[in-house]
């Protein structure tokens, strides 16, 4: 199958899944709560249970990736979000509703980038990192292209009717997708993964995949937070919500054109040096992002571009750092800590925004981003006395 035949049905499949589980309650959640008398923040933790069971369910998925390859994993995750949706469209009541949260969370841990990027880590070994930048440029559009289609679906016919809606595009375009363009992952003798096989007993090395993990899962706390609390952290420091909605949409196009320079310049660096460039946006971001107005749009860009990046090098970086052979395996074991991460970080914000301001809450994503970036570093001196030793 053509490498770009697959990409871009992995990535159009991304747009869908994204847009039918992790953005839909920033649209449907208001209807939900106004049509049936749920609390409005019951709503939104639907959406926290889900990631929970995404990130408990991250590592099995990652090794069925490994084992299997990744398209009966997507075929899976694409019926698991219809389902997943069909329930939600039909619940009756708060625990039917977040039972739906559960099925789509196991559903995302088949479906949303980890998945991707496992899929295509097993169809082409090393030469992954270009595919899979080009998935997260697919991804960046997702709030683009689904926010206003959710909005137009539930003004129109309502958000029941948008959840079946969203279940019927899963098995009408996704599975489709998967079951027809997205080939069997090859036998590890004809997967173009260079070294020894799982079986020769090459392990992990541990203090790099702890480092790994925790800054991935910093980052996942710093963008899960600001896409929740965005808009009240401006209006708190006295921009007008019009105005923080312009501000807001700024952060998209940032992703999308730092991912676009990093797919343009990537091959000429180590991924370590994105990861870096992560961080130091993301410190920058959230730091501009404490002094306020007027700099807020250029500490929007800055953390838009740092989240944007960060994409590609949690997803290219284990590709380097660990046994190619068992890169799905490794990616849904770091998806697991990040995931659980963004659940939590929602809730944590609310808590340090009612206690303590904006500034409370800034403060702490910004100490999060420098904790990050000095565990680059860290990651960075670990990997070269591991080549030293070597």
């Amino acid at each position: 199958m053509n490498r770009r035949i697959v990409i871009t049905a992995l990535g159009i499949a991304q747009i869908l899944s994204w847009g039918c589980s992790y953005y839909l309650p920033a649209v449907l959640a208001r209807p939900i709560a106004t049509d049936t008398g749920w609390p409005f923040t019951w709503v939104v933790a639907g959406l926290s249970a889900g990631l929970l069971c995404s990130g408990l369910a991250s590592a099995f998925t990652g090794s069925l990736i490994q084992r299997n390859g990744g398209r009966p994993v997507l075929i899976a995750g694409a019926i698991l979000l219809a389902s997943g949706l069909v329930v939600m469209g039909l619940a009756p009541n708060l625990p039917v509703y977040f039972l739906a949260w559960m099925l789509m969370g196991v559903g995302m841990s088949a479906s949303l980038y980890d998945a991707g990027f496992g899929t295509l880590g097993r169809l082409y070994g090393k030469d992954a990192r270009g595919a899979i930048t080009s998935l997260t440029l697919f991804g960046g559009f997702a709030s683009t292209v689904c926010w206003p289609l959710s909005a137009f679906l539930v003004e129109h016919f309502g958000w029941r009717a948008t959840c079946f809606t969203y279940a019927g595009i899963q098995l009408v375009v996704s599975l489709p997708a998967f079951l027809m363009l997205v080939p069997a992952a090859p036998g590890i003798a004809g997967s173009g993964i260079a070294g020894p096989p799982p079986s020769a007993g090459s392990s992990v090395h541990r203090p790099t995949f702890v480092l790994l993990a925790c800054i991935t899962a910093l980052a996942a706390m710093i963008a899960s937070m600001l896409s929740v609390h965005l808009l009240t952290v401006l209006q708190l420091r006295g921009i007008d919500l019009a105005v923080a909605v312009g501000l807001g949409t700024l952060i998209g196009p940032s992703q999308v054109g730092a991912r676009v320079v990093e797919m343009v310049i990537g091959k000429y660096h180590h991924p370590l040096w994105t990861m870096l460039a992560s961080v130091l946006l993301l410190a920058a971001g959230t730091g501009l992002l404490l002094t306020g107005w007027p700099v807020t749009a250029l500490a929007l860009i800055l953390y838009g571009a740092g989240n944007g990046v960060h994409t590609i090098a949690r997803g290219a970086l284990p590709l380097v750092l660990f046994d190619p052979y068992r890169y799905a395996s490794i990616m849904g074991r770091l998806a697991v800590p990040s995931l659980i991460m963004q659940a939590l970080a929602p809730s944590v914000g609310a808590l340090l925004l009612d206690h303590g301001g904006s500034s409370t809450m800034l403060g702490v994503l910004f100490a999060a981003a420098l904790t990050a970036l000095l565990l680059v570093l860290c990651l960075a001196q670990v990997r070269s006395r591991v080549g030293t030793s070597r």
